[in-house]
């Protein structure tokens, strides 16, 4: 081995020679293969499942190979050494329109392309539910001969969970037997099918399952969450570990008429209350300890660091509570009446902030409608998150006040915002956003800020806006106070824009076409 590594020059080999030295390594290995003993024949694998579904138009799948090299990095519009998009559409991100178009039309995957897919899949996240969904039982079927697709047999569980009039056992069986990720999924599925299945699923093995294990289970209980759940949830608040106790807590909180959410809004009650003194606005006087039934309630003692423990705590507290009870405490008035009251000592912030939390996790539009109110505000000045509190109205409402938001604003703040709008933008916020760029770059605005919003709206806008956009992608007269180069990327950009709305209707098209 040594005259092998280092050269017959440098270290004498066996024999005198190199040539005696291959020698003796080729009866070595002759000898060693000599003594091998036969493999035992293994079972011939079951032949993958048979897929009934309509497949791909000729041109629908020449599409989706195009779509997938392109996400691989080997396409036209990969880009550059340098890292700049070229003129052409980015190939790779409309992979998970065409999945989601070809799923709502009801195709089937191409045999040829499923190890493409699930390679796609593996590294995106983002395309996994859509994927699993076009490439059906095979995807699954492939995924246990390949542990680098071993997550379609975890996210894939969902879609084997049995219907009504079948096998009511099979949920069962791979909750007791399978892997911990396929056990998520099966409880998760069930959890949207039939909550009280999974919940008595989950309830049959709570007491021997580990603490990390509790706690994903538990968050599955999102799902379905119902007032069902609340005795199994409250006994939870008792569990050994920490976390498991404030995901009870927090579930237990989006329940308005929980009992949790009765204590909160007891304590929440006691330190939020009408100004009697002052007349026609709110005072607040925080709890002045976190005691050990408000720990086991959720509260966290500890605030972060540059926080107030009072106002963390009472944070906490009005963030728990029914937001009903407020229209309660404060003499009937509306949640817009609510917020447009003063709030004294300089509470307002907090206050607001908490209510914010309660809108989003109860998922109450009134309230978020209320705390949103008209986008005159930039993000800095209003209370909450705008982007979470949108999320909470419909989506009709979403886009319309995202649009007056750009309107006002511009597009700075505004990339959150687009990104929790129905997609494709509705017309009113597709105009808003392409008018907002054309006021951007008549303004010499530096074009690289607004890349992001470029992409979504590449993704995002109607393909029917393709050639009512077109003029914009002509390269403007250079002005003196423009940032060089800007003007043409500018165009580039707006060039990329017009092709990818071409291209997506072209491909909404091919997926319509029937062989």
């Amino acid at each position: 081995m040594s005259a092998a590594l280092l050269g017959g020059e440098r270290r004498r080999p066996p024999g005198g020679s190199a040539t005696a030295l291959l020698d003796a390594a080729a009866a070595e290995t002759v000898r060693r293969r000599a003594g091998v003993r036969p493999a035992v024949p293994r079972q011939r694998p079951r032949p993958a499942p048979e897929d009934a579904r309509t497949p791909l138009p000729t041109a629908a799948e020449q599409r989706l190979a195009t779509l997938l090299a392109e996400r691989a990095g080997s396409g036209p519009g990969h880009a550059g050494a340098a890292g700049r998009r070229g003129a052409g559409p980015d190939l790779g991100e409309l992979l998970p329109q065409w999945l989601a178009e070809a799923n709502r039309r009801g195709y089937r995957a191409p045999a040829d392309l499923l190890p493409a897919l699930l390679d796609a899949a593996r590294a995106r996240t983002d395309l996994r539910a859509e994927t699993l969904a076009f490439a059906g039982p095979r995807a699954l079927w492939l995924a246990r001969h390949n542990p680098d697709w071993r997550f379609a047999l975890r996210d894939g569980a969902r879609r084997r969970i049995p219907g009504a009039g079948e096998d009511p056992g099979a949920g069962e069986r791979v909750w007791q037997e399978g892997l911990f990720a396929e056990r998520v999924a099966v409880l998760s599925s069930l959890r949207r099918h039939r909550p009280e299945a999974g919940l008595a699923l989950l309830a049959s093995t709570w007491q021997t399952e580990r603490a990390e294990d509790r706690l994903m289970f538990l968050d599955s209980l999102r799902q379905g969450l119902s007032e069902a759940d609340e005795p199994f949830l409250e006994r939870a608040l008792a569990d050994r570990s920490r976390t498991v106790r404030a995901t009870a807590a927090e579930l237990l909180a989006a329940l308005p008429g929980s009992a949790l959410a009765a204590r909160m809004a007891e304590r929440a009650r006691a330190c939020v209350a009408p100004d009697r003194v002052r007349g026609g606005g709110i005072v607040v006087e925080a709890p002045p300890e976190c005691d050990a039934g408000m720990q086991r309630d959720g509260v966290i003692p500890k605030p972060p660091t540059g926080r107030g423990e009072r106002a963390w705590w009472l944070v906490q507290l009005v963030e728990a509570s029914p937001l009903d009870v407020w229209c309660e405490r404060l003499e009937g008035r509306t949640p817009e009446q609510i917020i447009a009251l003063p709030v004294a000592d300089g509470w307002r912030d907090d206050l607001h902030a908490a209510w914010c939390g309660a809108a989003v996790r109860q998922r109450n539009a009134a309230w978020a409608r209320a705390l949103i109110g008209e986008p005159i505000e930039p993000f800095a000045e209003g209370p909450g998150d705008p982007a979470r509190l949108l999320s909470v109205l419909p989506e009709e409402e979403r886009g319309a006040w995202a649009a007056r938001f750009i309107a006002a604003h511009g597009l700075s703040e505004a990339f959150r915002i687009l990104g929790v709008c129905a997609v494709p933008w509705s017309l009113p916020l597709g105009r808003s956003v392409v008018d907002a760029l054309e006021i951007a770059r008549d303004a010499g605005s530096y074009p690289w800020s607004f890349s992001g919003v470029m992409g979504l709206a590449e993704r995002c806008l109607d393909p029917s806006d393709a050639e009512r956009l077109a003029p914009l992608a002509a390269v403007p007269d250079v002005r003196e106070e423009e940032s060089p180069g800007a003007g043409a990327y500018w165009a580039e950009s707006f060039q990329r824009l017009v092709s990818t709305l071409r291209l997506r209707g072209t491909m909404l098209a091919e997926l319509g076409e029937r062989g």
